[in-house]
């Protein structure tokens, strides 16, 4: 029985504050994170949910919480990541999978068809416009456009890092005055 008792007063505790004065803590933060949910969400309500799902989560997980540690910032690492996951959440349900071969994710609110010929001329200059760029940068920007990372092309071409990272940088530059007749205002 006694056991018992000391088991049951140890969960009563979160090392070094009592379960009364965690929630106390929490309850004296609560005025303080509420302008972070706000700027979080944009929402009264959606900022109102965020700061109780907070409070739940520091509240069911105080076992968690090291004494010492900053509560403050606990619970505001808390609420972030509850904003990010609650947001990838609503954007799995906005987004619906094309079961066909092609198996292309599609996002179910955009709707538009567009006029080919267009993006044909903008394609076409595009090509023209990287194939006229000098070498020495027209092969990392494939490269990293491709998907390399910036240590793959400097590996490959064996060029420093930051050189790799110049290239494409003054590339995209190129580009972006050679094409700028497709900037949108």
């Amino acid at each position: 029985m006694l056991k018992q008792i000391e088991y049951f007063y140890q969960n009563q505790k979160t090392r070094g504050m009592t379960t009364a004065e965690f929630s106390n803590s929490l309850a004296d933060m609560s005025s303080s994170l509420k302008p972070f949910a706000l700027k979080l969400t944009k929402d009264g309500e959606e900022a109102n949910d965020l700061l109780q799902e907070t409070m739940l989560k520091a509240y069911t997980n105080r076992d968690k919480f090291a004494d010492g540690t900053n509560l403050k910032a606990w619970l505001y690492t808390i609420m972030k990541n509850t904003f990010i996951t609650n947001y990838q959440r609503l954007m799995r349900r906005n987004t619906f999978i094309d079961t066909t071969d092609n198996l292309h994710y599609l996002n179910s609110n955009n709707n538009v068809t567009y006029n080919l010929a267009y993006s044909t001329f903008a394609m076409r200059d595009i090509e023209y416009a990287v194939d006229h760029l000098d070498e020495a940068y027209r092969q990392p920007f494939v490269m990293h456009y491709r998907g390399f990372k910036y240590h793959e092309i400097a590996q490959r071409l064996s060029i420093p890092i930051g050189t790799v990272k110049n290239r494409i940088h003054i590339a995209r530059k190129e580009l972006k005055d050679q094409l700028k007749v497709y900037a949108h205002n």
